[in-house]
């Protein structure tokens, strides 16, 4: 399985993919990991690939070989559509973050591209991670909540899951993050 998730500095995109492959490990699989940092502290995009199978050589998801893109903005949604394959599953956090030449002025937000991706990719989800997070008290624990609607939507073992972000998250955090884990597994349906 080849996924590819992205976001912007700050939202747990590289958290996520150590989740991931560490879930991989516990399921008995091999997988590969790698990250790509855009000007990530300054809210730029984060892109990281996770390959998971009984054994995986490259780290690197070609265009169009993606099983699935999670992305925790609707911006870098689009931006990285083109390496999801046809059939292929498109989770993202219902969410805009303005990228600095929106906020300078320099550029407008692109409308529209939440309804185009809705069009255009049969397996879209759309996931309010962002106000679950926050509800349960910590909103920069999206990412967690998607882990949880990632459960709960296909074929991922929950409690395995849940055992992968033990093993990931730091302890003083844990528990806002299971909490937030188990709000995207409740309330994505």
């Amino acid at each position: 399985m080849n996924i590819l998730i992205t976001g912007v500095g700050g939202q747990g995109t590289v958290l996520t993919s150590k989740v991931l492959g560490r879930y991989a490990i516990l399921s008995g699989k091999d997988c590969k990991l790698s990250e790509v940092h855009g000007m990530s502290q300054r809210g730029g995009s984060v892109t990281t690939h996770v390959r998971i199978g009984d054994k995986v050589h490259s780290p690197v998801i070609w265009e169009g070989g993606a099983d699935m893109i999670i992305a925790f903005e609707i911006l870098e949604a689009a931006r990285t559509k083109h390496f999801l394959k046809k059939g292929g599953i498109l989770l993202v956090n219902d969410t805009k973050i303005l990228p600095m030449p929106c906020i300078s002025g320099g550029a407008e937000y692109p409308e529209g591209l939440k309804e185009k991706m809705l069009e255009e990719v049969n397996n879209s989800y759309f996931i309010p991670a962002q106000n679950i997070a926050e509800e349960v008290g910590n909103s920069k624990s999206s990412n967690v909540v998607m882990l949880g609607a990632l459960c709960r939507l296909f074929d991922f073992d929950k409690q395995v899951m849940i055992q992968s972000i033990k093993d990931c998250v730091p302890a003083k955090f844990l528990d806002v993050n299971l909490k937030a884990f188990e709000a995207g597994y409740e309330r994505v349906i």
